[in-house]
């Protein structure tokens, strides 16, 4: 399993399950800031057609395009089907924010493959690593 600096280091597209049109929510803010430092952001949102100059999809089946990372800003409970839905698209990772924890949502990514970060901020560990995708 990559560590969290592998996985950013690795990821060039991000698809933000429950991105946030609200400007004063984490969930808009650390996409934002990661697009800032070149990751190309993919919004998952069912009530936005837009955010961060990208569309937003409804799910991540609706995705037309490979992601390497799938970030989560939905509560732990929600989590667990958002890992599923990330498994049944080949991502390679998954990555639950700040205070999501989910045991069950570890089991599945685990059981698929797939890379498993919880709990942890993509925007601390992109400044903590000094990670950027500019060149």
């Amino acid at each position: 399993m990559r560590t969290a600096q592998q996985i950013l280091a690795d990821s060039a597209v991000i698809a933000v399950v429950g991105a946030s049109r609200d400007p004063f929510k984490a969930a808009h803010s650390v996409p934002l800031q990661m697009q800032r430092h070149g990751w190309r952001i993919i919004p998952v949102n069912p009530t936005v057609d837009e955010l961060f100059g990208e569309r937003a999809y409804k799910t991540l089946a609706d995705i037309p395009h490979p992601v390497d990372l799938v970030n989560v800003f939905r509560p732990a409970a929600d989590a667990v089907q958002v890992v599923r839905d990330a498994a049944t698209i080949g991502a390679p990772a998954v990555w639950l924010q700040l205070g999501i924890i989910s045991a069950e949502a570890r089991r599945i990514a685990e059981e698929a493959g797939m890379d498993y970060v919880e709990d942890r901020c993509l925007a601390v560990e992109r400044a903590v690593h000094a990670l950027t995708r500019l060149s």
